[in-house]
């Protein structure tokens, strides 16, 4: 196997350079003018350079770090509103499902005027439970900024304002009503989310009508229309346990999933052709776009996008400089997704699984694994699961104190449920008489997981790792993979 040189992975650079700006950027206040200044200087000094490689990439780097400072600057300011003490009148637009509280009931709701997110609380009653995405709404209420709230690791503000959040109110049952509220002041990709949104709602509205019990409902929801709101806390732990949960946020596997499924759709050499390729950036993107955009679902768009178009070249298709391209673009987009939990585990995730799944296979010879096809899949499934986890598996444990001892043999179950259920269910969409299928193998999923978040040692709870700690994890992880294509080169 062909070690990866840094020479090679010239994003990569630009990305960390890019990341390191932010993280500065998030901590320490400088102003703009001196900020934009220090980037001009630093890109003239990068073009001055030419003749000398070495300083010239020293230069291009630190042009990233103002960057990325310049723009943590520009996020942070955007999300600085001084909002009244008194209460004011306002109209906003739903933008979520809503959710049941003990007392409230949970919207995110955007002001059409200023284009700012709130986390609307109304009082539960008939009329708030009856609110769909859509909905206009003229209220009245005092907004507060958003609240400085830890738990261990958890940020609570950070992930209000990395998600847009400027604010929250509590609206009573008399301060609100259902309004026609225009649009017209939303950009077009605002109004194209709209469309999506209302559209996924539909699509729920047909799942939920099917006879099915919450459980398995709330996990096809999850699973193909990224909504979780119906999610049980019981059902979330049952996931997390036996290291399931990754299939509940959608990510790089439901794209991937798609976009096989369209690979078998073609015929022939046409999935090689511009049509082809063209005709599943348009899919991907639309589902992007039906399931509200996350950051990892983004990111897999990215790549896949570059992977079909570079597949016309039979080019170096998915490589960390694609990986690496994908973090640029999102970063420059939002740089505060940086500090975003999804957009952390599904970069490490994949970055593992694009150093180390060729290196794993490496163990067994070429031959032997294409002339038994399922030994090959199954050494794939394991080399896989395995670099998953091991770029994952440090963040799990930061962040949520566990570690599931059972994620190989859980990869092997939910994988494969995880491609039919995403088969089904349009299928289901189609022809509701034919959802007891969609429905039977989620249940059966269900059923799985629970036996095995019941076995013994299922997950290690309690830890409680340093953020110094985890790097040293990730140092070790480098170390070893350099020692191991050091070994591989000698043999």
């Amino acid at each position: 196997m062909k070690n990866i040189q840094i020479e090679e992975v010239p994003l990569l650079k630009i990305a960390v350079s890019l990341m390191a700006g932010i993280v500065v950027g998030q901590s320490v206040t400088v102003g703009a003018y001196w900020l934009l200044t220090t980037l001009v200087v630093l890109l003239a000094l990068a073009l001055l350079l030419w003749r000398q490689a070495h300083w010239q990439s020293v230069a291009i780097a630190l042009c990233f770090v103002a960057l990325g400072w310049l723009l943590m600057k520009r996020q942070k300011d955007s999300l600085r509103v001084t909002w009244p003490e008194d209460e004011v009148r306002y109209e906003a637009v739903v933008i979520s499902e809503p959710q049941e509280k003990p007392k409230t009931i949970a919207v995110d709701i955007l002001l059409p005027e200023s284009g700012r997110k709130l986390k609307a609380y109304l009082y539960k009653d008939q009329w708030s439970r009856n609110l769909q995405i859509g909905d206009g709404l003229r209220i009245q209420s005092r907004i507060d900024p958003n609240d400085e709230w830890h738990r261990g690791t958890f940020d609570y503000r950070r992930y209000l304002e990395t998600h847009g959040f400027t604010g929250h109110t509590f609206i009573a049952s008399w301060k609100w009503q259902k309004a026609e509220i225009s649009l017209k002041g939303l950009s077009h990709l605002e109004r194209t989310r709209f469309f999506f949104l209302r559209l996924r709602h539909r699509f729920l509205a047909r799942l939920s009508a099917v006879r099915a019990e919450n459980d398995a409902y709330s996990v096809i929801a999850a699973m193909t229309l990224g909504d979780k709101s119906a999610l049980t806390q019981d059902l979330k732990d049952v996931y997390a346990v036996t290291g399931a949960s990754h299939v509940l946020a959608l990510s790089g596997l439901h794209l991937g999933i798609i976009y096989s499924l369209l690979s078998l759709l073609s015929v022939g050499r046409k999935r090689f052709s511009i049509h082809f390729s063209l005709l599943t950036i348009i899919v991907l993107w639309a589902y992007v776009f039906l399931v509200g955009m996350p950051v990892s679902v983004v990111r897999s768009a990215l790549m896949l996008s570059l992977y079909a178009l570079l597949s016309l070249g039979h080019r170096d298709k998915m490589s960390v400089n694609t990986l690496a391209f994908a973090a640029i673009v999102l970063l420059l987009m939002n740089p505060l997704s940086l500090f975003d939990v999804g957009f952390q585990l599904s970069f490490m995730s994949v970055l593992f699984i694009v150093v180390w799944v060729p290196l794993l296979l490496d163990v067994f010879p070429a031959d032997y694994l294409q002339a038994h096809r399922l030994v090959h899949w199954f050494c794939a499934m394991s080399a896989v699961s395995i670099a998953a986890q091991m770029g994952c598996a440090p963040l799990i444990a930061y962040y949520f104190g566990r570690f599931s001892t059972w994620f190989l043999l859980t990869n092997f179950i939910v994988v494969p449920a995880a491609t039919l259920i995403l088969w089904f269910a349009p299928i289901a969409l189609l022809i509701p008489s034919l959802a007891y299928l969609l429905l039977y193998i989620v249940a059966r999923l269900n059923t799985v997981l629970t036996l095995l978040a019941a076995l013994p040692f299922a997950s290690i709870d309690g830890l409680c790792p340093t953020a110094l700690q985890i790097v040293m994890v990730y140092v070790i992880l480098i170390a070893l993979y350099l020692l191991a294509t050091r070994l591989q080169k000698g043999r």
